[in-house]
């Protein structure tokens, strides 16, 4: 199964409760329409079966007392009439309703329910209702247009993270506690290892053994160098040490981990801070990317973290967590709408291939549940 199917799969609760919510929204004042859905090809008509001469015709059946026809209950469903029959067609009610201010009210609710945030909401719904305001939609119309604008929104912010011809290019990993910085450096160096690259991580979480040894656990995994210091280290001097030792090898990529940080406590940005300072006095273009790495399941929390991060380490891209563990994968919309940082890869799990470049298209139909 492809990536974006396993997210398909995995996003069925943010899709079904968009899809749940757009089923209540339209069938709130909507109406039935008397709609078909497409014909079933139909078998050419068989000749006549004629029993072979070498089988003997089964004597008649005795003849018994004709059992009259049975009634059918007044509640019964309707058997399709003979032409629907004939072209293999059944009528299907399709609910659909106008598209009002109410309706568009709703739909703002139901968006900003899905962690879509308010600005991004009513962008979304305004979009949707020129040109159709007035008119009767379905839930799958709806779902279709909403994943269409969720793509354009998203469009332009579908980028791989760029390698440059800077040898090592350094890139700093950040995020707040437990959200997946750690396995993502690992899946990102096990990628770029086997895409050709020579990769040395540092790890820079210090305080926390537990992080040090999954990154070595990856290490192993991917035959990539880790470099450590002993536990409770100055972060920042691991991170020089670690630039001089991968501009040595000849590395193309240093991935310099970090210590999870929430963007409420001040000791700890400042030393995020202290790092960038150190990095750039061995290399004042560096780092050259820095990663910041989102859970989604903390929803519209992750908006303050972009900005939090962006005034400390000026981040340059986006790596999108967990995916699999939220119904309110409406977020990523709108960091996509207010920040414009580019998406670089979205996860979905533990495995290696649970990470992958973001495509915004697959990505919307997924939230949407859009066929």
């Amino acid at each position: 199964m492809s990536f974006f199917g396993k997210l398909k799969q995995r996003l069925t609760r943010s899709s079904s409760k968009l899809e749940e919510g757009l089923d209540a929204i339209v069938e709130d004042g909507g109406q039935e329409d008397a709609a078909t859905t497409a014909p079933e090809p139909v078998a050419p008509a068989a000749d006549p079966v004629v029993a072979p001469a070498s089988v003997p015709q089964a004597a008649e059946a005795p003849v018994s007392t004709p059992t009259p026809p049975p009634v059918e209950s007044p509640d019964a469903p309707a058997k399709p009439g003979l032409l629907g029959r004939l072209l293999g067609r059944e009528t299907k009610a399709v609910v659909r309703r106008t598209l009002d201010d109410d309706m568009l009210e709703q739909l703002e609710e139901l968006l900003i329910a899905s962690d879509m945030g308010v600005d991004t909401a009513l962008r979304v719904t305004a979009n949707i209702a020129e040109g159709r305001f007035g008119k009767k939609l379905s839930t799958e119309e709806i779902k279709d247009l909403l994943a269409a604008e969720i793509a354009r929104i998203m469009g332009s912010v579908a980028k791989p993270m760029p390698i440059y011809p800077k040898k090592p290019q350094v890139v700093l990993v950040v995020g707040v506690n437990g959200s997946g910085k750690t396995t993502t450096i690992g899946k990102l160096a096990s990628q770029f290892k086997a895409a050709g690259k020579s990769v040395v991580i540092a790890a820079g979480d210090t305080f926390r053994a537990a992080a040090v040894e999954q990154l070595q656990v990856w290490g192993d995994r991917a035959g990539v160098p880790v470099l450590t210091a002993p536990e409770g280290s100055d972060p920042a001097s691991l991170a020089y040490d670690a630039m001089v030792r991968a501009e040595a090898d000849g590395a193309d990529l240093l991935m310099i981990d970090t210590a999870g940080r929430l963007q409420n406590r001040k000791d700890l940005m400042e030393e995020l801070a202290k790092i960038v300072r150190v990095i750039r006095k061995k290399d004042e273009t560096a780092p050259h990317n820095t990663l910041l790495v989102l859970d989604a399941t903390t929803g519209q929390n992750a908006l303050s973290q972009v900005e939090t991060f962006q005034k400390l380490a000026d981040v340059s891209g986006l790596v999108m967590t967990k995916l699999d563990g939220t119904a309110k994968g409406g977020v990523l919309v709108a960091l996509a709408d207010k920040f414009g940082l580019p998406i670089h890869a979205i996860g979905v799990g533990e495995q290696i291939d649970d990470l992958a470049p973001f495509d915004p298209e697959e990505f919307a139909r997924a939230l949407t549940g859009a066929d």
